[in-house]
């Protein structure tokens, strides 16, 4: 078939009895669908009545030998153009959020590289709970178009948000995924606004077919209170009438014929003037209670926000997410080792580039990590924060925050401690300062590259204020990193990049040296992620 492809999960709701109608119209809109159907849902509807509504073979579980021989979830995952789960249930939702892929569907979900589509049903319960709310969002900081259910009575006796929508609004949302124009059954017709008053006379005059439109909908419930009558018979009586200079003069207006249109009660009733304007002028339409009218029919309502506004954009037209399903680990700012509970020694760092690389991985599409020392920096969107005080925390933080794909060890460390910090507030006796006796912390950048984990790729910074490339280059081989990204912090008399927001960069790898331009952090963090992104790409490839 030409059409579109689309692959259905069923999750096992009683929702799911709606997805035959679905599979219905689908294929009535010219797509073809195959239908993955889990355990849960083979409760509700079952595989023969899908096979008999899609044509096509239904697909239940993973350990198919037949299927399997070719890797099948691999095939079906990539075939489709479309991954529809609908309807997604709370276990459903939660799963794919975490990445668990323990049956078919969710195998397949994890494996796709197509759009992937979210339908949830659930009591409003379930869907209002902080856990799914944050699956939901999750989701969707990860690419996953996630639909808002509707408001209304359930299955359970519950009323609220949770129902699946009707499958005519959710083949909506896969024509607009798909960027589709089909005709969609079941929905309003558009407001036509001014439109219709370049209609031709003659199209005026043919009445209005029913069964469609707000027209229909009214003299569905208005009763007629007249037989229809031709144009000719209306223009007929209309022409008895006076003149509009003759009613002016005095004179009476003939008495009008006993058949003379009427709607409803009679005008000298109801004290509102004829229904027809007296012949050559126009009569003002009588007053109307605004509130009484539905002016919700017809029209056309705003889309709904995206959850992404305000986040960083890593490209402005991209055509995919090139970090979607990794998972990069950041550490950003600096660590603080107490000297006592008033003191204590650190690294200066504002931590902004590090957020700015966390906020960008973000909206590349990764699952990201942040491991924040003490700063007052908000939490970029879609990003995981574990805020840690000193370097042994940020250590076993970065230790658990393990596998990933790629690190970037932007915090400032401290690379000393005090052996044995006071557990009060040391005093000031005397005229000698107390001895500070100092301990090594240890190195996380030299840690992680030795690791049996280690990420794919390990970059590192560098902050040096003499012999910046020099420096850099020996750290990267002293270290085991892939990359050194150094910077110089001298104060030049323009002011210290630290806490700033611009930077200029030196990336060092075993290739060589790339200098970057001064530029804001933002933008470091876009090239610095659109290259990461590239070298995993290659490395998977």
């Amino acid at each position: 078939m030409s059409g579109p492809r689309i692959l259905l999960v069923i999750g096992g709701g009683i929702a799911a009895y709606k997805s035959c109608e679905l599979v219905r119209l689908i294929r009535k809109a010219g797509a073809s669908v195959t239908c993955v159907l889990t355990d849960g849902g083979a409760q509700f509807v079952t595989p023969m009545s899908l096979a008999a509504l899609s044509e096509n073979k239904v697909y239940t579980s993973l350990f198919d030998l037949k299927d399997e021989v070719e890797m099948g979830h691999i095939q079906l995952s990539r075939e489709a153009d479309l991954v529809v789960v609908c309807p997604a249930t709370a276990n459903m939702l939660a799963k794919m959020a975490a990445g668990i892929a323990d049956d078919l569907a969710t195998t397949l979900i994890l494996a796709t590289d197509k759009p992937v589509l979210a339908v949830p049903a659930m009591n409003v319960r379930m869907w209002e709970h902080e856990a799914t709310q944050r699956n939901a969002e999750w989701l969707r900081q990860a690419g996953v178009t996630v639909v808002d259910p509707d408001e209304g009575p359930m299955a359970c006796g519950e009323f609220g948000p949770g129902r699946l929508p009707e499958p005519p609004a959710i083949l909506r949302a896969i024509a607009d995924k798909l960027d589709l124009d089909i005709e969609v059954p079941g929905l309003p017709a558009p407001d036509l606004g001014d439109e219709w008053l370049d209609v031709p006379e003659e199209d005026l005059a043919a009445p209005p077919a029913r069964g469609g439109g707000l027209g229909s909908l009214l003299s569905a419930i208005i009763p007629r209170s007249t037989e229809r009558r031709s144009h000719d018979d209306l223009e007929a009586e209309l022409d008895a009438l006076p003149d509009f200079d003759e009613v002016a003069a005095g004179a009476a207006p003939e008495a009008a014929p006993e058949t003379s249109l009427e709607f409803g009660p009679s005008p000298d009733a109801l004290d509102t003037g004829p229904l027809l304007a007296i012949k050559g002028k126009a009569a003002a339409a009588p007053p109307t209670d605004r509130e009484a009218i539905n002016h919700e029919v017809g029209r056309q309502v705003a889309p709904e926000p995206d959850p992404l506004d305000g986040q960083a954009e890593f490209d402005t037209d991209p055509a995919h997410r090139p970090l979607y399903g990794r998972h990069v680990l950041v550490t950003a700012g600096p660590t603080h080792e107490a000297i006592d509970p008033v003191r204590y020694i650190a690294n200066r760092s504002s931590g902004k580039q590090g957020f700015a690389i966390a906020a960008m991985a973000a909206a590349a599409g990764a699952r990201v990590t942040l491991i924040a020392g003490p700063v007052h920096l908000p939490t970029p969107l879609g990003v995981d924060r574990v805020d840690v005080e000193s370097a042994e925390e940020m250590a076993e933080a970065v230790r658990a925050a393990l596998p990933a794909d790629a690190a970037f060890m932007v915090a400032a460390v401290a690379d000393w401690k005090a052996s044995l910090p006071a557990g009060q507030k040391i005093k000031k006796r005397g005229s000698r300062p107390p001895a500070l006796e100092l301990a090594e912390n240890p190195d996380i950048l030299a840690s992680l590259g030795q690791a049996e984990d280690r990420p794919a790729l390990l970059i590192g910074f560098a902050a040096e204020t003499e012999n910046v490339v020099d420096n850099a280059v020996a750290k990267r081989v002293r270290k085991g990193a892939d990359w050194i990204v150094a910077n110089d912090v001298a104060d030049t008399g323009q002011g210290s990049v630290m806490g700033g927001d611009r930077n200029r960069v030196h990336i060092v790898t075993k290739d060589g040296v790339e200098t970057l331009d001064e530029m804001p952090k933002q933008d470091v963090a876009r090239e610095l992620l659109r290259r990461a992104a590239a070298v995993l790409e290659e490395a998977h490839d």
